[in-house]
């Protein structure tokens, strides 16, 4: 397993998704967003940040780097790809996930533990986590957002990865810590191999960051 970690002007989050590739036993290598090739590469993880400062809409100028274009190809081909946080908008901004994020009904960054319950149960993200697990957050622009016909698509087709929950797997509203329409943490594409997710897995494959359910879900990385 080679793991491509995207570096943007302004991730922040590289180095703990290259450490969680590596805790896993995985190999990762940092790819500049210039690079227009993911060749050798056997999964790709867009790391959270405020890629261009956050300029314009999270995610927009970063989602037009040139890598991009090959993370595109690569998702369409088949490979691993996951987002997290800003590696989500730049997901969604890029066109390979529908929806859009928004500004946390708050109006405050948040930064907390969350719950999340896996929805889709058969997407390589998802089949290994075995019930409600605890993952962190840290973003302002959290809410994920789409129109009626979306949302319609995203529950009837199963691509809705994870919703914020309780503990239990409580599906009432005071666990939605940003607003997000139908709770929604994170989603997968059609084929399944394209996770994105505002909560960060990679915070969370340690007991000393506080727990290792990230691990369940980076597990999709794994051929």
């Amino acid at each position: 397993m080679r793991v491509a970690v995207l570096q943007f002007p302004g991730s922040n989050c590289d180095q703990d998704a290259l450490w969680a590739v590596r805790t896993m036993g995985g190999e990762s290598d940092y790819v500049w967003h210039e690079e227009t090739s993911l060749k050798g590469f056997d999964g790709v993880f867009v790391p959270g940040g405020f890629t261009y400062g956050d300029y314009l809409r999270c995610g927009a100028v970063a989602a037009r780097s040139p890598v991009m274009l090959a993370v595109k190809e690569f998702a369409a081909a088949g490979g691993p790809v996951i987002g997290a946080c800003n590696g989500f908008q730049i997901l969604c901004e890029a066109g390979i996930l529908p929806g859009a994020l928004l500004q946390n009904v708050g109006q405050k960054f948040l930064c907390q533990d969350v719950w999340l319950t896996p929805v889709n149960r058969s997407s390589r993200w998802t089949k290994s986590v075995p019930g409600p697990v605890r993952i962190p957050i840290a973003h302002n622009e959290g809410r994920y957002v789409c129109d009626t016909e979306t949302l319609a698509r995203l529950e009837t087709e199963n691509l809705i990865a994870f919703r914020y929950t309780g503990p239990q797997g409580q599906a009432e509203d005071e666990f939605n810590p940003n607003g997000s329409t139908a709770s929604i943490a994170g989603i997968v594409n059609p084929a399944g191999n394209v996770l994105g997710l505002m909560p960060h897995p990679e915070r969370a494959v340690t007991d000393l960051l506080g727990g290792k359910d990230g691990l369940s879900i980076l597990e999709g990385l794994k051929p």
